[in-house]
């Protein structure tokens, strides 16, 4: 199979789908691979790297378009991509289709295939290829959120861990999956007080066992989270429901009970957002004010740490698209009942029921399920 590795183009993105080392693996296995030049410059691995593996560099991406039967990227295609793809081609990335309408639409039109990582269940229930990022965009959220919690990015001007005879910052994670444990965790580790809220009782006493003394496990339900985030100063919105738009637990009337310079760390941006007043925002724009609360949305947190991420992402994709470029989809999506939850548009039609219900469509059945 033809694998093709394009440069990322979504603005502020550092990070490239594959390492050499997955070259090197898919050449040895009998495919070839298309590397677009510069496209792992942002995570410091030069073309060089690849070339070494037995890549064959080209210089943009519809060449790796053109000749590749299998895409893999980090973000979803942006819209000169869009108009790249073919039918029955395999794109392979995260998506995050029900948070955008106009992104889903372009992509049933094109006819081709998407395979998404996010959506991607393992045979114990977890999401293998979300969790690296979770576990990067969680521990960033508190370090970028104590940045803007300073005065000249217009928060209170509060540092997280306090000193001593003055109090520390309290900080509430709305969410208590991979992002919000990973965010508590670095919160305390900081010295701030945290509340963690969750509406899994069971996920609750276990993070109670395990994380520090100032991290409060609550249940969280609207009281809660209202009592919570008047106490802020900074508020983690880490809300997870696989493949379909995030929840709003936090109101426009809500931000009228927070204190004026709260900062609010979105990461459920990419499906939508947890807050209402949450919009889509870059690295090089990150925030903007609402009734005087900061607000961070920044869509794609860990392609500021573009070497880490990579190889933490491409640790866990790499199997997959190992298996992918052996099998084909539709072998490796009978055998293999993850790749089969990956699948999201199946050469045109939408077939993951969550986007389905976001937009109102209609929802197609994959003809190798079951």
């Amino acid at each position: 199979m033809k694998v093709g590795v394009p440069k990322e183009t979504k603005r502020d993105e550092y990070r490239v789908s594959m390492l050499p080392v997955g070259v090197e693996e898919l050449v040895r296995a009998g495919h070839s691979v298309l590397v677009q030049r510069g496209a792992g410059i942002g995570s410091g691995l030069p073309d060089e790297a690849y070339a070494a593996c037995g890549a064959r560099l080209v210089d943009t991406a519809a060449e790796v378009f053109a000749e590749s039967d299998l895409v893999v990227k980090v973000k979803e295609p942006q819209p000169p991509e869009l108009a790249l793809l073919r039918p029955g081609q395999i794109l392979f990335t995260y998506f995050h289709f029900a948070a955008d309408r106009a992104l889903t639409e372009g992509f049933l039109a094109s006819g081709a295939t998407a395979v998404a990582y996010e959506t991607l269940r393992d045979a114990q229930g977890r999401l293998p290829l979300l969790v690296p990022m979770s576990e990067v965009a969680g521990r960033m959220s508190i370090q970028e959120g104590a940045k803007y919690l300073e005065k000249p990015q217009m928060g209170r001007g509060i540092l997280l861990g306090g000193v001593p005879g003055v109090a520390p910052a309290h900080v509430t994670v709305l969410g208590a999956g991979t992002v919000g444990a990973n965010a508590a965790k670095v919160a305390a580790g900081f010295g701030a007080n945290v509340g963690l809220l969750d509406t899994s009782l069971e996920r609750l006493r276990y993070l109670d066992d395990v994380t520090p003394p100032n991290v409060d496990c609550l249940f969280s339900d609207r009281h809660t989270i209202r009592e919570q985030i008047a106490r802020a100063d900074l508020v983690i919105g880490s809300v997870l429901i696989p493949g379909a738009r995030a929840p709003h637990l936090i109101e426009r009337e809500d931000l009228k009970i927070m204190k004026p310079g709260a900062v609010i760390i979105d990461v459920a941006i990419d499906q939508g957002g947890c807050v209402a007043t949450s919009r889509p925002t870059t690295h090089a724009a990150p925030t903007f004010v609402v009734d005087d609360v900061v607000h961070y949305c920044v869509t794609n947190m860990p392609g500021a740490v573009g070497r880490t991420s990579t190889y933490a992402l491409c640790n866990a994709t790499l199997p997959y698209v190992l298996q992918l470029a052996a099998e084909g989809l539709e072998a490796a999506a009978r055998r293999t009942p993850a790749i089969l939850s990956a699948v999201n548009i199946y050469r045109g039609t939408l077939v993951y029921r969550a986007v389905a219900d976001a937009f109102g469509l209609p929802c197609g059945v994959l003809p190798f399920a079951g």
